[in-house]
């Protein structure tokens, strides 16, 4: 596996430096410290708010074992990350067309296998992802909540990360536990924060302040607060619905939030780094 890794970093050093055009991609990785904060559904709402704001974006499903972006849109993926590893599928064959023409990529069954896969299975992985250069601007990863080993190696190769908490106690130390072990990792990770699911904002500046606080006394580390997603009943309608809420309740105060997160994330300064390739080529110098 070494000899793999040392002949893919060089070969994909060199056509990312052959390749300056790409440096317009955005990777972003949204993770959070336990499950049924309502990650994937920031994830999938804030896509389509993005692309409504004329960003071409693609949603990469890599949430393990709970895989339900496409759930989410009530739409049935013919293929999947793990078929076009397993079958040596081209990228085209599992890039899907989901609601409002957003395009996504299904994880399917044994994500966790990403970084454990054949010789054969690295090249085609990396193959196919670098087509991705150029034709997107961003690219968001549902990871899973916790962190694994396969999870940190997306997390530290991204050009941002949201870190996704409720207000509750234990979603916040949970968040914490995230921030931790990615700070001990690299400690310049650009990291960002939203809070969903809450009563009012008041709630939600406090849930941010408590985790501000935390991440500051104890790792001097800046997070930037993107904003807060209140506890909104057409979130739970829409998921029934299998629609997203933006496009079936386009008007409830959880769409206004999750547009409002898009604008502000979006005229943040930005410093693009290597783009797809150089992402690519970072998953292989972590663990």
């Amino acid at each position: 596996m070494a000899d793999q890794a040392n002949k893919l970093r060089e070969k994909v050093t060199s056509q990312t430096q052959s390749t300056p055009r790409d440096r317009k991609t955005k990777v972003i990785a949204v993770t959070s410290g336990k499950g049924g904060v309502g990650k994937s559904n920031i994830c999938l709402n804030l896509a389509l708010s993005m692309e409504a704001l004329d960003k071409k974006v693609m949603i990469l499903d890599l949430d393990v074992g709970m895989a339900n972006v496409d759930v989410l849109m009530g739409v049935t993926p013919k293929g999947s990350l793990i078929s076009m590893l397993e079958e040596k599928l081209p990228l085209e064959e599992v890039l899907e067309t989901g609601v409002n023409g957003l395009t996504y990529i299904a994880g399917g069954n044994g994500i966790g296998r990403v970084f454990s896969m054949s010789e054969d299975q690295l090249h085609h992985f990396f193959h196919e992802f670098s087509s991705l250069q150029g034709k997107v601007d961003y690219i968001i990863l549902d990871t899973g909540a916790g962190l694994t080993q396969e999870s940190m190696r997306f997390l530290q190769a991204a050009d941002d990360i949201f870190i996704v908490l409720n207000p509750e106690p234990p979603s916040i130390t949970d968040a914490y536990a995230v921030l931790k072990a990615l700070h001990m990792k690299n400690d310049q990770l650009p990291i960002k924060l939203i809070v969903n699911r809450t009563i009012n904002e008041f709630e939600g500046e406090q849930a941010s302040a408590n985790f501000l606080r935390a991440s500051k006394q104890l790792l001097n580390k800046p997070i930037e607060v993107l904003g807060y997603i209140p506890d909104d009943d057409a979130v739970r309608k829409a998921v029934m619905a299998q629609t997203p809420y933006l496009l079936q309740y386009p008007r409830s105060k959880a769409s206004e939030a999750v547009n409002q997160i898009a604008r502000t994330y979006l005229d943040l300064p930005t410093q693009y780094k290597l783009g797809v390739k150089g992402f690519l080529m970072k998953t292989l110098f972590h663990k």
